[in-house]
């Protein structure tokens, strides 16, 4: 069954009930990356998704948790062998969590480096105000071939925009991001054929509501507008973006 949308980055095991959030996921036939925020939570995702048709579960070790999480690195390298989606992971230079930043540059180089050596991984990356030292480990530790790479949430600058493009990269955006100014002006930039859409739910809201699991219509309409393009032609190319990241990993 062909998917209709794509979630490229959400955090279904946030929502109250994980097995309905996959379920909304297949009934609204939402291609959809469930990223997970540490190694401990992979398992449980893999097993609550293992009939859907539409939700492929992300094994992360997310910034913001290296501080306390950093012992599952070891975790993390003997699950990957059985991912082949790696999320969330990344940097994050962010005030809350600059104390932690070497620490995550070197448990980030391990993911890398366990991805270069297994090849044929898809990863969703976090690069709050880190989007350099992303981009430059990507090039010292990451060759093109043996992953596909996807920018979640970019805020980069026009220049880092290019420079991902050049190495690959595709960009996954969600309805916050392209309600800022920054946003709208990064989407100028960007090739269509290198945008994916995502939620990033729970944590993007509609009105006082978490958006709902695989809820990127808006965000597509909103591509639509941004880029002038037909919102059904925008879905379509979407979901042609994904499975040119997939022949890519």
């Amino acid at each position: 069954m062909r998917p209709a949308y794509v979630d490229f980055h959400t955090h279904l095991d946030l929502y109250p009930d994980l097995g309905q959030a996959i379920a909304a996921c297949d009934r609204n036939r939402v291609a959809t990356l469930a990223v997970t925020t540490t190694p401990k939570a992979f398992e449980r995702n893999v097993e609550l998704s293992s009939n859907s048709d539409f939700v492929r579960v992300g094994l992360g070790l997310h910034p913001q948790l290296v501080s306390e999480r950093h012992s599952e690195i070891g975790l993390f390298e003997k699950l990957l062998e059985r991912a082949r989606y790696v999320g969330e992971i990344g940097l994050d230079r962010g005030p809350a969590h600059y104390r932690s930043f070497e620490l995550q540059t070197a448990i980030f180089e391990r993911i890398l480096n366990a991805c270069a050596e297994h090849g044929d991984k898809i990863l969703s990356l976090h690069s709050v105000r880190a989007t350099k030292p992303v981009l430059d480990m990507l090039e010292e530790h990451l060759p093109p071939d043996r992953a596909g790479v996807v920018l979640h949430w970019f805020t980069g600058s026009k220049s880092d925009v290019r420079r991902a493009v050049d190495r690959g990269c595709f960009f996954s955006v969600n309805e916050g991001m392209l309600a800022s100014a920054s946003g709208k002006r990064l989407i100028q930039e960007i090739p269509l054929n290198r945008l994916l859409t995502e939620t990033d739910g729970p944590f993007v809201a509609r009105g006082d509501k978490p958006i709902e699991p695989g809820d990127v219509g808006r965000a597509v309409e909103m591509i639509s507008e941004l880029v002038e393009t037909p919102a059904e032609d925008v879905r379509r190319r979407i979901i042609s973006n994904l499975r040119s990241l997939l022949q890519s990993g």
